[in-house]
């Protein structure tokens, strides 16, 4: 009986003690204040320098530094937790014409978001998000965003921005805003992206003491370079 209790207590105080004392806290949020992923620098024209645009016409790709994941609220075996996964495999490019961004896209290679534990990871890039059949994610802008004026060099700014988003192979229109700072010779673009996984095919874990909620948040910071 003795051992009974012991295994008890094992149980539901092991995740207690790793949550609390061993896991630490998830990463903050993805913001404009956020340092740039691990090997990533500015690469525009003016990197390193303070740039002033009088415009920001033409071309902008996403630069090294650009970050994108997800953050989502587990339960194991009782004790709340935060799982954050991220990758710096993000492509993509927007456009400026005058106070207009006509066009814009991004799109993120799933296999590669990684968060602090390989058993999760594992289980996210296989029966969850089945990344051999769906590697990809993505979002791209289906109506222009309003700029109003061009934003002076360190102003930040927001604005909505509606488009399409993929996920699993599914795809949804969103709105969703995003903060904006033009910075170094770059543009910073940071956004959270609320999604319910079932809307989108995918279905959270929920066996064996772990319960993963439908309702997540797709975080992303992008820099981007003049082309």
């Amino acid at each position: 009986m003795i051992g009974v209790v012991a295994l008890a207590a094992l149980v539901a105080g092991g995740p207690f003690v790793y949550i609390n004392f061993i896991e630490g806290d998830p990463p903050a949020k993805l913001s404009l204040d956020s340092a740039p992923a691990p090997g990533g620098t500015a690469t525009g024209p003016a990197a390193g320098a303070t740039a002033a645009y009088t415009t920001a016409d033409g071309t902008w790709t996403v630069a090294a530094g650009s970050q994108a994941g997800y953050r989502v609220k587990e339960v194991l075996f009782g004790q709340d937790t935060t799982a954050v996964g991220r990758t710096s495999s993000v492509t993509g490019k927007l456009v400026v014409s005058g106070t207009s961004v006509p066009s814009a896209d991004f799109s993120v290679d799933v296999a590669t978001i990684t968060s602090d534990q390989s058993p999760r990871d594992s289980q996210f890039r296989g029966r969850i998000m089945e990344t051999s059949r769906f590697p990809t994610a993505g979002f791209r802008l289906t109506q222009p965003i309003d700029l109003g004026s061009v934003p002076a060099e360190g102003e930040r700014k927001t604005y909505q921005a509606t488009g399409e988003l993929t996920v699993h192979g599914v795809t949804r229109t969103v709105t969703v805003p995003l903060d904006t700072q033009l910075t170094g010779g770059q543009i910073r673009v940071s956004g959270q992206i609320p999604v319910t996984f079932s809307d989108y095919g995918v279905e959270p874990p929920n066996a064996g003491g772990i319960r993963v909620e439908n309702n997540g948040i797709i975080e992303v910071l992008l820099d981007f370079a003049r082309s």
